[in-house]
């Protein structure tokens, strides 16, 4: 789990590019507090095997999981 609330863009997609570089995981749930946020992670989610797909968790809050494609 990571969570990027309280950073602005472009940190928190360089965590999720920290981690996935890392670990590769199957699934990753990322915690984000900014709608650029949500559009950049999904765009790197998809260009890098991944689908992702986000939920609001609270006014301005959203819940992103990462699914490494088959």
């Amino acid at each position: 789990m990571i969570d990027a609330r309280g950073y602005s863009c472009p940190m928190p997609v360089v965590m999720v590019q920290k981690e996935v570089k890392k670990s590769a995981p199957q699934t990753l749930e990322v915690l984000v507090d900014d709608p650029c946020a949500v559009e950049n992670i999904t765009r790197f989610a998809s260009n890098n095997g991944y689908e992702a797909t986000s939920r609001p968790t609270g006014e301005d809050e959203f819940a992103l999981t990462l699914v490494k494609k088959a």
